[in-house]
């Protein structure tokens, strides 16, 4: 370890090591790696596993009076997928360049998050505060990036999470590029869609009626004319952010067996962030729009 580097620098690039990536993240190298930093600061820390999820590291610091509702600290572990040709440097180096930048997938969302929460109880205890009122869990979790079914969704109806006791709760929100920290409260809610098109299949060197593919194109394209529309709302708009809209990504399509077949089906996949103001109904209605 260099001596001009802070013990949180050099722990938080050893983090970013541990490739935690979709499809495959190495879950128990992570946790090995939290309860390595826990069993550091004295921290009670366990993993908890399950069939019905994937693996949850668990610090927690007793409180002078544990009946009280809890406070949860959490960050997810896993990181989206890297291309690692359009990387200046290895996504999995935590390579730091003179400036001080750090090149890693996972910078910031979101192992700075649980890099900080540790760092901040580590800071702490060097002062000598080594409890508080209220119990303070540490929880990191698997599988934010791919929907939560093997992650949280699934670990918040155990018993588990019950006997946590949580009061009050901390998760991610955007990197700030200043000293200013913005609170973000969850404003939209995300939809993961995915839409399947039947057709005629036949030969592909026939005109066949009704395809797939024609019907894929009307769902693309009355899904990205809404997501122009939003568009330009954000845009016409200087005091709006992106909470004030709803947003829609098409992100991915399958479909085809072979380049001189018609398919039978496809598969497209989209997000949306829908604004609180839109209730199911509404979504609903727009969402059968895009059909």
């Amino acid at each position: 370890m260099s001596q001009q580097e802070d013990i949180a620098v050099t722990k938080f690039r050893e983090y970013l090591r541990v490739n935690t990536e979709q499809p495959n993240p190495d879950y128990e190298g992570c946790a090995k790696f939290l309860c390595g930093l826990a069993t550091e600061l004295g921290i009670e820390c366990q993993t908890i596993r399950s069939e019905e999820y994937m693996p949850f590291v668990l610090m927690s610091i007793p409180g002078a009076q544990p009946e009280l509702p809890a406070l949860l600290l959490y960050s997810h572990t896993d990181v989206v997928p890297t291309f690692k040709d359009h990387w200046t440097h290895d996504p999995y180096s935590a390579f730091k360049d003179e400036s001080g930048n750090i090149f890693a997938r996972g910078a910031q969302d979101m192992k700075c998050v649980g890099s900080q929460y540790i760092e901040a109880i580590r800071r702490h205890f060097g002062r000598g505060k080594k409890q508080w009122k209220r119990t303070i869990h540490l929880l990191f979790g698997p599988d934010e990036e791919i929907g939560g079914d093997k992650g949280m969704r699934s670990f918040a109806l155990t018993e588990e999470f019950r006997k946590l006791n949580i009061g009050f709760a901390l998760d991610e929100g955007l990197a700030s590029e200043n000293d200013t920290y913005k609170v973000f409260y969850g404003e939209r809610v995300p939809w993961w869609l995915k839409v399947t098109c039947g057709g005629n299949p036949g030969h592909g060197s026939k005109f066949i009626e009704n395809t797939a593919a024609e019907k894929m194109q009307k769902v693309i394209n009355s899904a990205l004319a809404f997501r122009e529309e939003q568009r330009q709302l954000l845009t016409n708009h200087s005091d709006w952010t992106l909470g004030d809209v709803t947003t829609l990504n098409l992100n991915q399509a399958h479909g085809g067996v072979q380049i001189n077949v018609v398919p039978e089906k496809y598969e497209l996949c989209k997000k949306h962030r829908f604004l609180l103001l839109f209730n199911s109904s509404c979504k609903c209605l727009q969402i059968s729009t895009f059909a």
